[in-house]
């Protein structure tokens, strides 16, 4: 497997070359520099050539550097560029001048520019988001939309080796699984789901966005010395030092500390991500070899069957919940290691459990399956009797157990008058047996069923009759059915067939009645 982080164990070496080659060797680095970033672009497969790259551009020496590296490579890659600049209006005249700056910039160089003004703290405040995470969203949910407008779904960003250092270091302490440690990815693919506050519905894009990283083997050193060979002056961002922000006080305090003790370090934790990108490669691999024979999909819901989800182990598991989330929400952001968690834990308890996860989406246990699907779903009924499997014959006279629920059913034929028929009950029933025979099965509904309901004139499509009693859908394969070969007997818990009622002239009756074991 290609390594994810290119030549990043390299591009820790650059920056003591910046330290020993004369000024009038500089070239020679730069040069470097742009080989390095080709190779990336070429072995990870950024770019397509004849589409348009959007480049996010904040003005600073990252992103500077960036767009100055795409344009010198952009006819050599068939490219088109489109500059990108969000001004999240967090600092005042200071952020405008970097939007000036940006739309400068990109009217010099005769590149197209989409520049924008947000408010960010608007966002947050109605979103209750902290800033940083406010900040993020309307990021994104910008550059989704320029890249739709555009016509693209190619946009690339300003990464650096440090930035994946600080992203490792960061996902370790928030307790990050397999994903987050292998830190960012040169090339994802982004599904952005705009806030409402930020995007209107019509704005929103129709695809994911393919964020692509082409400096994420390159330092932060080696940027910063690119910048000053080729004259540039990059905006300074004075948050940068604000360390009320986390990756802020990472960068200036715990990774200087931590380096004390391995003067590697930064090699050492890609080193590490490369490891853990390859692990996590293979167990994606296996939940795509898995998904088909495991998981059953809807228009609202993934389902595991519960007996071959416990046969996992727990690494595939968590894998395949991130699938189900990933595909149900078009992602897995705002779904942390301790959401899923708590997820996980469901198939471990009762049946009817469930979490809520960030996005509004539920994990719940049913009797035969692990479901992950819309906060609204109703959840499976734990108070009455549900088949766990496709068909079950009854035992006739005698008692049936239900497979995996608490629940059995007992049948018995006596000689009995209309007058003496118990009061009817929603899980017992006496029908005439000459009717109805005794091989009748327990089985789930099947397309195109039909039956008449007592009380009802004519036939009804079952499908039908669960709309019109308001039979929540997640239910409606679980619900028992009481068969002949050729018909419908009872709907159990809901309605009997007409055709089976006894009558006064039924001279022999069949009783049916689901009680609970336990």
């Amino acid at each position: 497997m290609a390594n994810p982080l290119g030549f990043a164990f390299f591009a820790i070496s650059l920056p003591i070359l910046a330290k020993v080659l004369k000024p009038s060797q500089g070239y020679l680095l730069q040069a470097m520099l742009i080989a390095q970033v080709r190779a990336t672009i070429h072995k990870q497969g950024l770019f397509r050539p004849g589409e348009t790259v959007v480049v996010a551009v904040s003005g600073g020496p990252d992103s500077l550097c960036l767009l100055h590296v795409l344009r010198q490579l952009q006819s050599e890659l068939g490219i088109a560029l489109h500059v990108a600049h969000l001004n999240h209006g967090l600092r005042g005249a200071e952020s405008a001048a970097d939007a000036a700056f940006v739309a400068g910039l990109a009217r010099d160089w005769g590149l197209p520019a989409t520049i924008e003004t947000a408010d960010v703290r608007a966002v947050q405040q109605a979103q209750r988001l902290s800033l940083e995470e406010a900040a993020r969203y309307v990021r994104y949910a910008f550059l989704a939309r320029v890249a739709a407008h555009v016509g693209t779904p190619t946009v690339a960003v300003g990464h650096t080796a440090d930035d994946q250092v600080e992203t490792i270091l960061i996902h370790f302490l928030r307790g990050a699984g397999l994903a987050g440690l292998r830190g960012m990815q040169p090339v994802q693919e982004m599904a952005v789901r705009p806030l409402r506050a930020d995007l209107a519905a019509d704005e929103q894009p129709a695809a994911p966005i393919r964020l692509v990283r082409p400096l994420l083997a390159v330092t932060r050193a080696e940027v910063e010395a690119y910048c000053a060979e080729h004259g540039l002056a990059p905006r300074h961002d004075r948050s940068n030092e604000d360390e009320s922000i986390l990756r802020n006080r990472l960068r200036r305090r715990l990774l200087p500390a931590l380096e004390t003790y391995n003067p590697n370090l930064r090699a050492t934790l890609l080193r590490a991500a490369h490891t853990l990108a390859d692990d996590y490669a293979y167990l994606q691999g296996e939940v795509a070899r898995l998904w088909p024979a495991l998981a059953q999909e809807t228009a609202d819901a993934v389902a595991f069957d519960l007996a071959a989800w416990r046969g996992l182990p727990p690494a595939l598991q968590r894998h395949l919940l991130r699938e189900a989330v990933a595909r149900r929400q078009g992602g897995w952001q705002d779904v942390g290691a301790g959401h899923m968690e708590k997820a996980l834990a469901v198939a471990g308890k009762r049946v009817g459990a469930q979490a809520t996860l960030p996005s509004g989406l539920r994990v719940a246990k049913s009797y035969t399956h692990l479901i992950v699907g819309r906060a609204a779903a109703a959840p499976v009924p734990t108070n009455q009797p549900l088949l766990t499997v496709e068909q079950l014959p009854l035992a006739i006279p005698g008692v049936t157990p239900l497979p995996g629920v608490p629940w059995q059913v007992q049948a018995e034929v006596v000689e009995r008058t209309a007058e003496e028929l118990p009061p009817p009950a929603p899980y017992a029933v006496t029908v005439d047996f000459a009717a109805v025979g005794s091989e009748l099965v327990l089985r789930r509904r099947r397309p195109g069923d039909r039956f008449q309901p007592l009380g009802l004139e004519g036939s009804q499509k079952l499908q039908d009759f669960f709309v019109d009693h308001k039979v929540p859908r997640d239910w409606r394969d679980l619900l028992p059915i009481v068969a002949t070969p050729r018909q419908i007997v009872w709907v159990v818990g809901y309605r009997l067939d007409a055709r089976a009622q006894a009558t006064a002239a039924t001279r022999r009756v069949l009783t049916l009645s689901f009680t609970q074991t336990g």
